[in-house]
């Protein structure tokens, strides 16, 4: 789960992580009441989307005119904003956060996250922070730094002095540079969080170290163990019908293909749209309706595939292992007549009694194709959405 950069920054007070002085607002009429609390030499406007990228897409505003507030708030409150992760549809500006803008000696990275090859908590960090932390490893992969934790131990202020000297920092600074990554790390571990980045993260002239910005992502499987956390989400952020497939316990992921993706197991579901990429056509949707798919399971599955109006056909690619194919072939073929399916549907079984399981969908009168195999499979519905 995603949260805002202002809620990301109220959990860094939370934890004695420095950030700077800011209100954040929905309408227009907040601002000019709230305006007065905040008085700096320069001001930040910045729009309040998941998404990163919002500087180079028009969303952060600077200006050293406490009256130009206002204007460039309204600017951005109902717009849509356009960043490389929103996709070319935006996302609605609903809330902006005003902040007393800092004087910046430096601006530096700083993340941490979850290294799942080392099983471990790992920072990452750079002395070049304020830009686009891929490029920069992809270009300078020197330039990032990274120090490991032991779960088992802990966040140690050593681990925190190695990063602040790996980072150039200067003996003012490393003492708050120490205590800001232990604290980083306790709401790490303590709202079981997968991802937390700040960047920049900056040294003023006035050597203090300040949060400029604040991500955060959440463990889903994690949200049970803090209300608090939950109470962050804003469904206005995420896609609809990802919504919909989390009230029908189904693991569903939006995409921008044409062929939609009905699979059980994470893994066969990757194949799957690898396979289909390799076909000529690009996936619609990670969709995996789990082990134990029922009727009512490809039902609601089959509604949610449809309901994206990119899909233009869709693979149903099923191994019956819990479940026989046969009985899937079932709940296929009555979930195919409940919902209506007008797009191209190519079906693949295997697993216990698939040779059962495909005769039933060949003699259901169904306008769809069976496959033998997964290559078979992708081939044919990518063929059959291209010839239409």
């Amino acid at each position: 789960m995603n949260i805002h950069e202002f809620q990301g920054k109220q959990l860094f007070a939370a934890y004695q992580i420095p950030i700077p002085r800011g209100t954040v607002h929905s309408n227009l009429s907040e601002i000019e009441e709230s305006l007065g609390q905040l008085n700096g030499a320069v001001y930040v406007v910045k729009a309040q989307i998941h998404a990163g990228g919002r500087g180079k897409a028009g969303g952060v505003k600077l200006t050293r005119n406490k009256a130009e507030v206002l204007s460039l708030a309204q600017g951005l409150l109902g717009k849509r904003l356009v960043t490389h992760q929103t996709g070319p549809q935006g996302r609605e500006v609903r809330k902006v956060l005003i902040e007393e803008g800092l004087e910046i000696g430096r601006e530096l990275y700083l993340s941490l996250l979850i290294d799942r090859q080392a099983g471990s908590p790992v920072f990452i960090a750079s002395a070049q922070g304020g830009m686009e932390i891929e490029e920069l490893a992809e270009r300078a992969p020197e330039k990032i730094v990274k120090v490991w934790v032991d779960s088992a131990i802990g966040y140690q202020p050593y681990q925190g002095r190695s990063l602040a000297y790996r980072l150039g920092l200067e003996k003012e600074t490393i003492g708050s540079f120490v205590y800001l990554l232990g604290n980083l790390y306790r709401l790490f571990i303590e709202k079981d969080a997968s991802l937390i980045e700040i960047n920049p993260l900056v040294v003023t002239k006035a050597k203090a170290i300040v949060a400029l910005d604040a991500k955060m992502t959440f463990d889903d499987s994690a949200l049970f163990r803090h209300e608090d956390i939950r109470a962050l989400r804003d469904l206005g952020e995420e896609e609809p019908l990802e919504i919909q497939a989390i009230n029908y316990n189904l693991n569903y992921v939006k995409l921008n293909g044409t062929i939609g993706c009905m699979v059980n197991g994470a893994g066969l579901a990757m194949a799957t749209m690898d396979l289909i990429k390799l076909a000529g056509a690009e996936p619609a949707n990670f969709l995996d309706v789990g082990g134990g798919a029922t009727k009512e399971t490809v039902s609601q599955a089959f509604q949610i595939l449809l309901a994206d109006q990119n899909v233009k056909g869709v693979f149903v690619n099923i191994f019956g292992g819990i479940v026989r194919c046969e009985r899937i072939a079932g709940g296929i073929i009555e979930a195919a007549k409940e919902v209506e399916v007008r797009v191209p549907l190519v079906v693949r079984l295997e697993g216990t009694n698939a040779k059962e399981g495909r005769e039933m969908l060949k003699g259901s009168g169904l306008k769809l194709e069976v496959a033998e195999t997964m290559w078979q499979g992708a081939q044919k519905i990518v063929g059959m959405v291209n010839t239409r």
